[in-house]
């Protein structure tokens, strides 16, 4: 039996999908626009040979439309396309859950308001609920920002910080410390259980913890858990767990899934550790084992925080981790590479991008193979099932035949 590792570069978009402008991101392309900001401000074109001996930059190029500051490397062995999403969002949720069979075909609940974006009903009841009166913040921010704003004030009141973004989204800040990390937990888990009461369809509470002095000081820690509802149907992460099979959650996916299909979750925090815990679990799987990783960091660090210099130096040392990777995989093994949204960092606001994500395939001794447009993420679920000989997903179209033409 086959084995497989999925690698989630999160918010890797390479070009605005064909709904883009309904999200207002015509014009968002993460890799391209990152790329050329980094020649233009380093000097320097972006070095990723082995990405490009995967076929990325044919499927960027492809899906963009646009040239790509990088230095040049021709796809020479894995099979490479680009997928667009069928979900209503362009959230983490629905871009994991899509790529395992189950799209989001129905609108979220979002907290619109910019200011005052929590209602006055709704912190009264978090007040009830949680026995902890009052919410710093209360408006769409980033996390590093508003921690910098009110995380003294919340040191000195217990009071947390409450914000939003344009994803379905309530999250929390707290204070490791002064606030405690158990305390920041039961309080998410409670506000979690509140929404569900009230039928909001809020898609995650997400506990945001951080450690520090003071504004120059803080910073958030390894130890964020996110509170998700259920997908709305069986993934075919559940098909592999229940017939059998292990699936191996890295870093958030566990949480991304509210732990439904997954045979054991491994904590890793950072780039360098979440592909180190990888290699790890992979090298030492048994036959049906599907090992899953979401690489936040790309998404948490760069996209959002709007940093395309530190998004490309990301991308390059990942690049320089794919031979450890490769030379991992037995000859049946199979490794995906894939994204769930796009982040453009030099797009406007903070918020995730509507485009087409890449998918890219290796095997041992593949030659270069195009699998050009992918009209859903569900096309990797089909994959997945069709290599571990399972029913198909509803939503979907396997590509595993083209892998071994």
């Amino acid at each position: 039996m086959a084995r497989a590792l999925i690698l989630v570069v999160d918010g890797f978009g390479i070009g605005a999908a064909p709904d883009a402008a309904s999200f207002g991101d015509v014009g968002a392309n993460t890799f391209a626009n990152l790329a050329a900001k980094f020649l233009e401000l380093e000097g320097r074109t972006l070095a990723l040979p082995n990405l490009g001996k995967m076929g990325l930059f044919e499927a960027a190029q492809a899906a963009g439309g646009e040239p790509l500051s990088v230095q040049s490397q021709t796809a020479t062995a894995g099979a490479y396309g680009y997928a667009a999403e069928i979900s209503s969002g362009k959230d983490t949720p629905s871009g994991h859950w899509e790529m395992m069979g189950v799209p989001v075909l129905f609108e979220w609940g979002y907290f619109h308001e910019k200011t005052n974006s929590f209602s006055q009903s709704l912190l009264e009841q978090i007040s009830i609920r949680t026995g902890i009166e009052g919410g710093l913040g209360n408006c769409h921010a980033s996390g590093t920002t508003i921690i910098a704003q009110l995380g003294e004030e919340h040191m000195q009141t217990g009071v947390p910080i409450l914000y939003t973004s344009a994803d379905s989204v309530l999250q929390v800040a707290a204070h490791e410390h002064t606030f405690g990390l158990s305390n920041l937990y039961r309080y998410c888990e409670q506000v979690r259980e509140l929404l569900d009461d009230l039928d909001l369809n809020i898609g995650r509470v997400i506990a945001r913890p951080f450690i520090g002095d003071d504004a120059a000081s803080f910073q958030r820690t390894g130890n964020r858990r996110d509170y998700s509802i259920l997908p709305p149907g069986k993934t075919v992460l559940d098909a592999i767990h229940n017939n059998g099979g292990q699936v191996v959650s890295v870093g958030k996916i566990a949480d991304i899934f509210a732990h439904q299909g997954i045979s054991r979750k491994v904590k890793a925090t950072g780039l360098d550790e979440l592909v180190d815990t990888s290699l790890v679990e992979f090298e030492t799987a048994k036959d049906n084992t599907l090992v899953f990783t979401n690489l936040v960091n790309f998404d948490q660090d760069y996209g959002h925080r709007r940093d395309p210099i530190g998004y490309g130096q990301a991308l390059e040392y990942f690049d320089t981790r794919l031979p450890e990777i490769f030379s991992s995989l037995r000859n049946d093994d199979y490794l995906f590479l894939i994204a769930d949204h796009g982040c453009d960092p030099t797009w406007h606001g903070s918020d995730h991008t509507r485009e087409f994500v890449p998918i890219l395939a290796w095997q041992p001794n593949m030659k270069s193979i195009d699998l050009g447009q992918r009209n859903t993420f569900a096309d990797l679920g089909a994959t997945i099932a069709d290599i571990f000989s399972l029913h198909p997903p509803e939503y979907g179209t396997s590509f595993k035949t083209l892998l071994t033409s």
